[in-house]
C-alpha cells in the first residue's frame, strides 16, 4: 500500500518534470532502443582451439593458392615441350586469372547468401578438381580448361577466407589474424619456383599440380569440425529481400546478375586478347586489336547501364563500389598486388637468364622479398591491434614499395648480390605492411551484410588488374627484346633469342662479348616491366588516403564491437 501510494504522488511529480526531463532521458532511452532494435545479437566468436583449427585450414588454402600461382612458371617450359604447344604459354596463366577474375563479384553476393562454411568447402572442391584436370591433362587445350577450373574454385577462395574471418573474430583481432594468413601463405609464392623446379627437374611437372591434393585431407574435415559465426543482419541494413517460402539457393539463383557477368566476362576476354596479341601475332593497328579494343569499351559501356540499372542486385552494386574506402581500396590493393605479381614472374627470369641461375636458385634468390614480407605482415598487422590505425601503414607502403621497384629497374649484368638483396627486402617489406591494410579498411567501414560484397570487389580489381598488369608487361618484355637485340648485340637474329626461351639464351649464344651484349638487352627489357610497378604504385599514393582515418582498436567498455558509429553492427 505505501509502495502504491508513493506511487501516485510521484505521477503527478512526474506530469510536472516530464518536459525538463525529456530532453535527457527520452532521447537516451529512445537512442536505446533503437540501437537495441537495430543490432543484431553478437555472435560468439572463435577462441582458443577452434580459431587455431579455422586458421590452420584457412592458412593451408590460402598457401595452395599462391603456390599454384607461382609454381607453373617453372613449370610451363617443359610443359610446352611435350604438347609443343609455345603459342598457348600465356593461356596458362590468362585462363586462371580470367576465370577468377570474372567470378569474383558474384563470390560476394554467395557468401552473403549461403553459408560460408560450406560455400568456402564448395569453392576448394572444385579447385581441387581443377588442379586435378591439369595434373591429368593429356593436352594443351585440356590444361587450360583444368587451369580455368581451378581459377573458379580460388575466385571463392580468397574472399572466403577473409570473409570467415571477419565473421570469426572482432574487429580488433582481425588485423592479427589477417596479418597470420597473409604472411603464412605468401610462403607459397616462394616455394613455388622450389617445388616446381624440383618436381620439374627430378619427377615429372604434373606433381606441380597433384600436390594440392592431398591437402584436402586435413582442410575438409578441419572446416567441417568448426562452426563459423553466423552474421545476422540489421532490418534496415539487408541488401536483398527474400520472397517468403523460397530457400536461400533459389534467393541466390534469382538474385544473382548472370547478365552482368556475362558482360564482364566479355569485357576481360576481348580486353585481354588485345592486349596479348597486340605487337604478337598481330599489330597493334590492326583490324582484329583494334576491334578487340573497340568491343571492349562497349562492352564495358554496356556493363556499367546495367549494373546502374540493376541497383541492389547487380553484380557489382553501385551502392558499395561508390563508397570511398571501396573504390580507393580497389585501386591501393590492385596496384599492389599487381606489383608482387609481376616481380614474381620477372625477378625469377632475370636470376635464370641474366644470373645464369637455376629454376631452383632463383626460388632462393627470391628469399629476401618473401621473408620480409611475412615479417612485415605479422609484424604490421599487431601493430595496427595496439596502435589502432591502418592508414599509417598504407602510406609508408606505397612509398616504400614505389622506391623499391624504381630501384629494382636498375638491375643489369652487373647487379651486385648486396643490392638485389637489399631492394628486395625494402619491397617486402613495404608490401608486407601495406597488404591487408585495404582489407581492414573495408571491415571495420562497411555493415556485416555488405563486407564479402565489397571483399569480393577489392580481390576482382586485384585479379583484373594483375591480369593487364602480366599481359601489358610480358608485351612490353617482348617488343622490348626485338628492340634492344639489335641495340646491344646486332650479330644476333632477335628471334632466335625469343625462340629459345629465358633459359636457353647460352644454348643459342656462346660466351664472350657477345653474350654480355646479349645479356645487357635483357636485363634492360626485363628492367621496363619494373617500371609499370613503380609507376602504378606512385599513382596509388595519392588514393590511399581515401581508405579513412579510423581507430579500429576495442574502446573501453566495448565486447566485441565491430566498430564505431551507428551504421555500424556486430560482426
Amino acid at each position: 500500500m505505501e509502495h502504491q501510494t508513493l506511487q501516485s504522488i510521484s505521477a503527478a511529480d512526474e506530469q510536472q518534470q516530464h518536459q525538463s526531463s525529456e530532453k535527457q532521458e527520452k532521447p537516451s532511452s529512445a537512442s536505446e532502443s533503437s540501437s537495441r532494435d537495430l543490432e543484431p545479437p553478437e555472435p560468439e566468436w572463435l577462441t582458443g582451439p577452434p580459431l587455431l583449427i579455422l586458421m590452420v585450414a584457412l592458412s593451408i588454402v590460402m598457401f595452395l593458392v599462391l603456390l599454384d600461382g607461382s609454381i607453373i612458371g617453372t613449370a610451363a617450359p617443359r610443359i610446352t615441350s611435350e604438347f609443343r604447344s609455345l603459342e598457348d604459354l600465356g593461356w596458362y596463366g590468362s585462363a586462371f586469372q580470367l576465370a577468377s577474375a570474372a567470378v569474383q563479384p558474384l563470390t560476394g553476393k554467395i557468401y552473403a547468401t549461403l553459408n560460408q562454411k560450406w560455400t568456402f568447402i564448395w569453392f576448394f572442391a572444385t579447385f581441387e578438381v581443377g588442379c586435378l584436370v591439369c595434373g591429368a591433362a593429356v593436352s594443351s587445350n585440356m590444361l587450360i580448361v583444368g587451369r580455368a577450373v581451378a581459377g573458379l574454385g580460388v575466385a571463392g577462395l580468397q574472399n572466403g577466407g577473409l570473409t570467415i574471418i571477419a565473421s570469426a573474430v572482432p574487429i580488433h583481432r582481425r588485423a592479427t589474424m589477417n596479418g597470420i594468413l597473409v604472411g603464412l601463405s605468401q610462403l607459397g609464392i616462394v616455394m613455388g619456383p622450389l617445388i616446381g623446379g624440383a618436381f620439374t627437374s627430378y619427377s615429372t611437372w604434373r606433381w606441380c599440380f597433384y600436390i594440392n591434393l592431398p591437402f584436402a585431407l586435413l582442410v575438409a574435415p578441419a572446416m567441417c569440425y568448426v562452426h563459423i559465426p553466423t552474421i545476422a543482419s540489421a532490418p534496415d541494413e539487408k541488401l536483398q529481400t527474400t520472397t517468403e517460402g523460397m530457400s536461400r539457393a533459389k534467393s541466390l539463383l534469382h538474385d544473382l546478375d548472370i547478365i552482368g557477368f556475362i558482360l564482364l566476362t566479355g569485357f576481360a576476354i576481348e580486353l585481354l586478347l588485345a592486349l596479348q596479341w597486340g605487337g604478337s601475332l598481330h599489330a597493334w593497328d590492326s583490324s582484329v586489336v583494334i576491334g578487340l579494343l573497340c568491343g571492349a569499351v562497349v562492352t564495358l559501356a554496356v556493363f556499367l547501364y546495367w549494373q546502374h540499372r540493376q541497383g541492389e542486385n547487380a553484380m557489382i552494386p553501385f551502392s558499395i563500389v561508390s563508397q570511398r574506402v571501396v573504390w580507393c581500396g580497389c585501386i591501393v590493393y590492385g596496384f599492389l598486388m599487381a606489383a608482387l605479381f609481376l616481380l614474381t614472374y620477372y625477378l625469377p627470369i632475370y636470376f635464370q637468364s641474366v644470373k645464369d641461375a637455376s629454376a631452383i636458385l632463383s626460388g632462393v634468390y627470391t628469399l629476401p622479398n618473401i621473408l620480409a614480407q611475412l615479417g612485415a605482415a605479422i609484424l604490421s598487422g599487431v601493430l595496427v591491434e595496439k596502435l589502432g590505425y591502418y592508414l599509417p601503414w598504407s602510406v609508408a607502403s606505397a612509398i616504400i614499395t614505389s622506391i623499391a621497384t624504381g630501384l629494382m629497374s636498375t638491375f643489369d649484368v652487373a647487379t651486385s648480390v648486396g643490392n638485389w638483396i637489399g631492394y628486395q627486402i625494402l619491397f617486402g617489406a613495404g608490401c608486407g605492411m601495406g597488404i591487408q591494410m585495404p582489407i581492414l579498411a573495408v571491415q571495420h567501414s562497411l555493415s556485416p551484410q555488405k563486407i564479402p560484397i565489397a571483399i569480393a570487389t577489392l580481390i576482382f580489381a586485384q585479379n583484373m588488374l594483375t591480369a593487364i598488369w602480366l599481359t601489358i608487361a610480358n608485351t612490353i618484355f617482348n617488343n622490348s627484346l626485338r628492340t634492344l637485340i639489335p641495340e646491344y648485340a646486332p650479330s644476333i637474329d632477335p628471334q632466335t633469342v625469343v625462340d629459345a626461351g629465358a633459359t636457353g639464351i647460352r644454348s643459342v649464344v656462346p660466351d664472350g662479348p657477345v653474350l654480355e651484349q646479349l645479356l645487357s638487352a635483357y636485363s634492360k627489357a626485363i628492367d621496363k616491366t619494373f617500371y609499370i610497378s613503380s609507376a602504378s604504385l606512385a599513382v596509388s599514393l595519392f588514393f590511399v588516403w581515401g581508405t579513412g582515418w579510423k581507430d579500429i582498436r576495442k574502446k573501453k567498455g566495448q565486447e566485441g564491437a565491430s566498430g564505431s558509429g551507428p551504421s555500424m553492427s556486430v560482426v
